[in-house]
């Protein structure tokens, strides 16, 4: 079985949507990520650090999900990464209220000696130096390496950034950030700049109305699945990431055409994720309920069309 190895913060979220609110729950990128990819049956790892604080609970629900927790530091005189957020009535748009890094902020990665040869890495949103310090750390060249990063990073370390940039194989970010980091207004545009600096696949992010990937000449669209409610829309692109890489791991193939399957799964887990607060529905769902909404996909995005002569 192929390996997975995940980056990222595992974290506490308190959340404010226009359904309600919460007090401190499970967050953090790597946690969405791994909740994700999980559904996938990959041998996985998650590489994060947590503090004294963090529940017995969430480190058993992450194991019972067969992800290798053995990369988490946890610092017992320090407090976990807590992040607290209000989402506007569009549900796109939010304001982060109070983001506390705590032990994040001296956070050095240590990846588990069985990980070093991953043959996939997924380098969640962290400051790009934690992620070169897992490259780094690698004993052989993965198969594909997956980056996802945010304008925060372009705005306070971009040089960093681009360093990171040219080592990876794929680059997952939103549209604003493809803007930002490309200057380009045109996604189009967008995509080619951002080949230029390493990247040979870029995905580009739509929130709810799809996802784009980009290769050389060749443009695939995914569309995201309607859905009758968000609740929350927190951890929906790490879902994506997670059901991404989880699914090129599981595969085993990197072609154009497999990544196209592996952004519909992505897709649809993300689908998921948003129903309710924070990762429980996630942590609840079933590979039955995966299966009958990949096939709502198919419905979705499958026609015949007549060409006229």
């Amino acid at each position: 079985m192929n390996k997975l190895l995940i980056v990222g913060t595992v974290a506490f979220d308190a959340i404010e949507t226009p359904f309600g609110k919460t007090d401190k729950i499970l967050g953090g990128a790597g946690t969405y990520i791994g909740l994700s990819a999980s559904q996938l049956n990959v041998n996985s790892a998650i590489v994060s650090v947590v503090g004294g604080d963090f529940p017995q609970e969430y480190l058993d629900l992450l194991t019972a999900k067969n992800i290798d927790i053995s990369g988490i530091e946890v610092v017992k005189e320090g407090k976990t990464f807590f992040w607290s957020g209000r989402y506007h009535n569009d549900m796109n748009s939010r304001d982060t209220l109070e983001t506390q890094l705590n032990v994040l902020a001296d956070f050095n990665p240590v990846v588990p000696a069985n990980f070093t040869d991953s043959d996939v890495v997924m380098l969640g949103n962290l400051h790009p130096l934690i992620q070169t310090s897992v490259l780094n750390q690698l004993t052989a060249k993965p198969k594909l390496v997956v980056l996802d990063t945010m304008n925060f990073w372009m705005d306070c370390a971009l040089p960093e950034l681009l360093d990171v940039i040219k080592r990876v194989d794929v680059i997952t970010i939103n549209d604003e950030e493809a803007r930002q980091l490309s200057g380009e207004y045109s996604l189009v545009k967008a995509a080619a700049k951002i080949h230029t600096m390493g990247p040979e696949f870029v995905v580009i992010k739509k929130g709810e109305h799809g996802a784009l990937l980009f290769h050389n000449e060749n443009v695939f669209f995914a569309p995201a699945l309607p859905l009758k409610e968000v609740f929350d829309p927190t951890g929906a692109g790490d879902t994506f990431a997670g059901g991404f890489s989880g699914y090129i791991a599981q595969s085993e193939n990197i072609s154009f055409d497999n990544m196209k399957n592996a952004i519909i799964y992505g897709s649809t887990l993300a689908s998921f994720c948003v129903e309710k607060f924070g990762t429980e529905r996630m942590e609840n769902l079933t590979s039955d309920e995966v299966k009958a909404r990949l096939q709502q996909f198919k419905a979705l995005t499958h026609y015949d069309i007549e060409l006229t002569k």
